[in-house]
């Protein structure tokens, strides 16, 4: 049977890249329990116990499980109905010399828990660089286009010009935020080690393996989480490590997934206005009917992906509040799903938005277009102002100029006509002391206020420093090619 003859997710085979479906793979699941079985053993021999170096040898030589073992274990798990221990079996039968002693002193969760915090930590650490080379690209852009004056929108209505640059820049602003989110996830899972607890946490059973000496089983603790390169071990946990560790990683990658959805939304806008394009490749179809199309579909994958993504963390929430006393094994096959989803999506997301923020295409005559339409509206104020300084009452021009901004209004919207409200000021003798001033009143670089010095010191103060630690990382990851 071909494996297009069964289900298989798209987020592998069409979104994610493949160092993150390497990392929750089968493969490198059960290598990793072989290689926590390896640390424990190593650990428990150093500190005195009873193991063999030949023992130890034996499994270092078969750390790395081939496909025959997986069909050894898969039999085994059939008959004995435990995943663990039909790896355990698996790996003496290889390991001979050290069948007796693998798993000593441990719990299921000794493997399944530890290697969870370990993929989730590998996972991270693959995710900063990308979301930091995001930042950096939507930066760049921010500066190119930090003087570019365009509409802006509250209630999806025109609203007093901003910039390009400063709209990108406040995108980029939430991008840091999910940045500093993850960054604090992995400080804290990498203080929070499950290591060596036993079966509800309190070590007992190390505790009777080195007859009653606690220092031991403290330093069996901090050797094992010292050799998988965490920080520290959690004090205190149940039989599993807190469920509250997903719940707060899976809430950050979740927040990003609100992030990207945001984005992509207002890219889709904007190219519906033809102000601005995501990239389209020369030979890209928009529309499998109309030709002429070019469908924002990297943005609205984005958003597809994103709301997924955004909504995984109600599923560890449930989990967690769900988790009866020192454990309840209805969090396994949950967590076997979401959490491998989870960064599969944000590893898609960013792919996507890398993709998309390295090739963003603007159009100005069309935004110039558009501002010249609303332009004499927003103008108003500017009119008004101008007026009160040659000393007319600000309420006579403010009633002066709204009934002619009713008129024009009137000639857009029931006649389908342009907005001809500059027209009928010049045409009004109340305007006239203020006419040889229309010109500097309707300069669009008047109504953007303060935004290009504003994009200039985000980037600068906020956005460089934010992602100053990932400069070689980002210089290794070259461009971002999607799979379909």
């Amino acid at each position: 049977m071909s494996a297009l003859d069964t289900y298989q997710t798209p987020l592998g085979s069409r979104y994610a890249s493949r160092q993150m479906l390497e990392i929750f793979s089968a493969r490198r699941r059960i290598n990793t329990w072989r290689q926590l079985w390896i640390w424990l053993a190593e650990a428990e021999a150093e500190l005195g116990l009873s193991i063999t170096p030949e023992a130890i040898q034996q499994l270092r030589q078969r750390v790395s499980i081939t496909d025959d073992e997986f069909n050894v274990a898969r039999e085994e798990e059939k008959r004995v109905r435990h995943d663990v221990m039909a790896h355990v079996h698996t790996y003496g039968t290889v390991a001979p010399a050290a069948a007796g002693i693998i798993h000593l002193g441990a719990t299921s969760c000794f493997v399944t828990d530890n290697a969870d915090q370990i993929f989730m930590r590998d996972g991270l650490q693959l995710l900063l660089p990308k979301l930091a080379a995001c930042i950096k690209n939507l930066s760049n852009f921010a500066l190119q286009y930090k003087d570019l004056a365009v509409l802006s929108y509250t209630h999806y209505q025109s609203a007093m010009l901003t910039t390009i640059g400063k709209r990108f820049s406040v995108y980029t602003q939430s991008l840091i935020r999910d940045l500093r989110n993850l960054e604090r996830t992995l400080s804290d899972l990498l203080d929070e080690f499950r290591g060596c607890k036993g079966t509800t946490g309190t070590q007992a059973s190390f505790l009777k393996l080195f007859n009653g000496d606690y220092s031991k089983v403290k330093q069996l603790d901090k050797l094992v989480t010292q050799k998988a390169g965490f920080r520290s071990a959690a004090i205190v946990t149940t039989q599993t490590y807190d469920r509250k560790i997903d719940v707060d990683i899976l809430q950050a990658l979740g927040s990003f997934g609100a992030t990207v959805q945001k984005l992509g939304h207002d890219i889709r806008l904007l190219a519906s206005f033809k102000e601005m394009d995501e990239p389209f490749e020369k030979d890209q179809t928009g529309s499998s009917a109309m030709a002429f199309k070019r469908n924002p579909i990297r943005s609205e994958r984005l958003c597809s992906l994103g709301r997924v993504l955004s909504n995984s963390p109600a599923n560890a929430i449930d989990t967690y509040a769900s988790q009866g006393m020192e454990r309840t094994l209805d969090d396994s096959a949950a967590r076997r799903q979401y959490i491998p989803e989870s960064f599969l999506l944000a590893d898609a997301c960013l792919i996507l938005l890398h993709n998309v923020s390295s090739g963003l295409v603007v159009y100005p005559q069309v935004i110039q277009r558009r501002i010249d339409a609303e332009l004499p509206f927003m103008a108003t104020e500017n009119v008004i102002a101008a007026l009160v300084a040659k000393g007319e009452s600000r309420q006579k021009a403010h009633e002066e100029i709204k009934v002619l901004s009713h008129e024009a209004s009137a000639k857009v919207k029931v006649e389908g006509g342009d907005n001809d409200l500059i027209e009928r000021i010049k045409r009004n003798k109340f305007f006239e002391p203020i006419l040889s001033e229309m010109d500097a009143l309707l300069d669009p670089k008047t109504f953007i206020g303060c935004a290009p010095e504003q994009v200039t010191e985000f980037v600068e103060f906020e956005a460089k420093p934010a992602i100053a630690k990932y400069e070689e990382a980002m210089a290794e990851m070259g461009n971002s090619v999607l799979n379909i």
